[in-house]
């Protein structure tokens, strides 16, 4: 086996985890954003020839997976997706009272953040839960940074309203 195709398929595993958080807000739940993921990793697998050596293989990633969760929307119709799996997600290493607190919070945001318009869940889930910078994910999403910071600051303001901030 070739080398560089050796250590290409170890940065993807690598990046599983982060993909994996992506790909669960993306669809709202834990078991969609896990076949997101699965859709993403043989997509990627099947067009390594297509990634370019010196771009950045997360962006790359990230990418294939937003395509593929719209194109898996676009042929099923717009059903609503629902954000409760996604509390499978956390640990609740809380005590009694704690963890009703914050599995009721959690809740909250994720109904919060699956109410939101596609493109600007796309950007939060980039930037607010996994971390890439303004530039990283405006690249992700191929859309000017000026469009990404306006749709970050409409999701945080429709956030504080829904979570009475």
């Amino acid at each position: 086996m070739d080398a560089s195709l050796d250590t290409i398929r170890h940065q993807i595993v690598q990046l599983l985890p982060r993909l994996r958080r992506y790909a669960i807000a993306l669809a709202g739940s834990t078991a969609d954003g896990d076949d997101l993921v699965q859709d993403t990793v043989e997509r990627a697998l099947k067009g390594l020839h297509a990634w370019e050596p010196g771009t950045r293989l997360d962006s790359w990633m990230f990418r294939i997976a937003k395509n593929r969760f719209i194109d898996k929307r676009r042929a099923a119709g717009r059903r609503p997706v629902s954000g409760s799996d996604v509390l499978e997600t956390v640990d609740a290493a809380f005590d009694g009272e704690r963890a009703i607190e914050a599995r009721l919070s959690l809740r909250s945001v994720t109904r919060a953040l699956q109410d939101l318009p596609e493109e600007q869940r796309h950007a939060v889930a980039l930037v607010l839960v996994d971390g890439l910078s303004y530039r990283e994910a405006a690249d992700v999403l191929e859309i000017p940074i000026g469009t990404l910071t306006s749709r970050i600051a409409r999701a945080r303001e429709s956030l504080v309203e829904a979570l009475g901030c």
